[in-house]
C-alpha cells in the first residue's frame, strides 16, 4: 500500500512540475533564449516538482518491497 501511495504521489508531483515547465515555455515567445529559459525554470520551486516526482516514482518501483510474494505454506 505504501508503494502505491508513493507511486501516485510521484506521479502527481511530476504532472504538476511538467505543467509549470510547459506553461513557462511562453517565455520563449517574449524574447528569452533557451539558456535563459532553462536558467529560469531551474530556479523555480514548482518546476522542481518534476524531477522530485520522477525520483519518487523510480524509487517506489525499484526498491525491494516486503514479503508480498513469499509463499505461506
Amino acid at each position: 500500500m505504501n508503494r502505491l501511495f508513493f507511486l501516485l504521489l510521484g506521479f502527481g508531483l511530476t504532472v504538476i512540475g511538467f505543467v509549470y515547465i510547459i506553461s513557462y515555455l511562453n517565455l520563449l515567445t517574449i524574447g528569452y533564449n533557451f539558456i535563459e529559459y532553462v536558467n529560469f525554470i531551474s530556479r523555480r520551486l514548482e518546476c522542481m516538482y518534476a524531477p522530485v516526482g520522477i525520483i519518487i516514482i523510480v524509487l517506489s518501483i525499484m526498491l525491494p518491497g516486503g514479503k508480498l510474494y513469499e509463499l505461506h505454506l
